[in-house]
């Protein structure tokens, strides 16, 4: 078992004035029901997927519930999306009453939701570990933040990187999570060294299936799947690309109409990133493509039947959906970007602050030199904010500056964790 870095966030939002329900959502099998079973042991808990007892729980009002469940977990609420306006009432009308309500995909935010629930809920959303939390061990270790995260919060101080990898114990350790993040992803359940190599890329198939048969028809209601598994399979293909909707409806064999579609089905479903393009400078010719990045390697690999030795577009997606993972856990105000001009220019990473910009270039070589950071300079001359650091990210141990300390090179496992 190891902590998760919402867990006491989500404690104290729900113990607050302001978290009465509190909605946690996420991929399927993020460890959503586990954690809030250990966070609340005195709450009931209903689970929706039971189609027999479902309609049992619809026909409650708002005074049954009180009086049945005053504080209650209520698991797959996407199951029942009209039971939201009976916790609206159970609400309204009782003031000591608590909800924290579930759901494997974010079905939850669709405009009736929003419109039902406004400014009665609190959100919290529960990502596949990042590295910091597969370095623990148990709910009370410590998640220490990472290197990453220490220099997002004090962006002119540089000196969190500063070390040598090799001669830190902390750094074996990572590297070797890192690569198993690579090679299998980061859903909790097989982030479990007594599993064999079988057995975890049999348990992936297994959740591409219930994807499919559960979330994508709570979603979509579609009738046949066959479609959308080979849209799903096109955009695994195309993971670190630009986005092109003709390009991936031609090779599913879908209408651009239903590609769109099944792009919002992918992102609801936590499935993957759109990472959008950085065009604000008018007198720059910038792509106004987004990118795909999918949230999972092992889930993106297992799409493909693929293994062994990552493509660099698959290295550079792990890469930045560790990122997005661990900015979105620590809640912070940064907006993530590409940025690529139409003659080649390119800059994998972009991070919005509010006092400027970080750049980011990521590398799958082993071996980097400051030639790699080419693209990364002179980047003042388009952007519209300060550029507060650049950096450089691959699988080389080194630590190297260039350009006076303006560009930082380092490994991954070490910014990560």
């Amino acid at each position: 078992m190891v902590n998760r870095a919402v867990y006491d966030f989500l404690r104290k939002k729900s113990e607050s004035k302001f978290g009465r329900i509190t909605i946690l959502t996420g991929a399927r099998q993020t460890g959503k029901t586990t954690l809030v079973k250990e966070l609340f042991p005195d709450f009931d808990y209903i689970s929706l997927d039971d189609p027999v007892t479902r309609p049992d729980f619809a026909v409650l009002s708002a005074t049954q519930w009180y009086e049945q469940y005053p504080i209650v977990i209520l698991d797959e609420i996407q199951k029942l999306p009209q039971l939201v306006e009976s916790v609206k009432a159970v609400y309204d009308q009782f003031p000591d009453a608590r909800f924290v309500l579930l759901g494997s995909s974010q079905i939850l935010l669709l405009e009736q939701v929003k419109e039902s629930l406004a400014g009665r809920v609190a959100l919290i959303e529960l990502y596949p570990l990042t590295l910091p939390e597969r370095l623990t061990s148990s709910w009370s270790d410590e998640i220490k933040p990472s290197k990453l995260i220490q220099f997002l919060n004090d962006p002119v101080n540089t000196a969190c990187f500063k070390g040598i990898p090799q001669m830190d114990q902390r750094y074996a350790q990572a590297e070797a999570e890192f690569q198993k993040y690579l090679n299998y992803g980061s859903m909790p359940a097989i982030v479990d060294d007594s599993l064999e190599h079988a057995e975890k890329r049999d348990w992936l198939y297994d959740y591409i299936s219930t994807y499919l048969q559960r979330d994508i028809r709570d979603l979509a209601n579609l009738r046949e799947l066959e479609p959308f598994v080979r849209a799903q399979k096109t955009l695994a293909s195309l993971t670190s690309q630009l986005l092109n909707i003709s390009t991936l409806a031609k090779q599913a064999g879908i209408t651009n109409i239903t590609a769109k579609r099944f792009i919002n089905y992918l992102e609801l479903s936590y499935q993957m990133i759109l990472l959008p393009p950085w065009f604000r400078n008018q007198n720059k010719r910038l792509s106004k493509s987004p990118k795909v990045h999918f949230l999972d390697p092992g889930i993106q690999r297992v799409l493909l039947s693929r293994s062994g030795e990552l493509t660099g577009g698959e290295f550079e997606s792990a890469v930045v959906s560790e990122f997005f993972k661990q900015i979105k856990n620590s809640r912070l105000l940064i907006e993530c970007y590409h940025l690529r001009t139409l003659d080649g220019r390119e800059v994998d990473l972009l991070l919005e602050l509010e006092e400027g910009y970080i750049a980011v270039e990521i590398k799958k070589s082993q071996h980097i030199s400051s030639s790699d950071a080419k693209h990364l300079r002179k980047l003042a001359d388009i952007l519209d904010k300060p550029l507060l650091h650049t950096l450089l990210v691959s699988n080389d141990t080194r630590i190297q500056t260039w350009d006076d300390g303006a560009i930082t090179a380092l490994p991954a496992a070490w910014l990560l964790t």
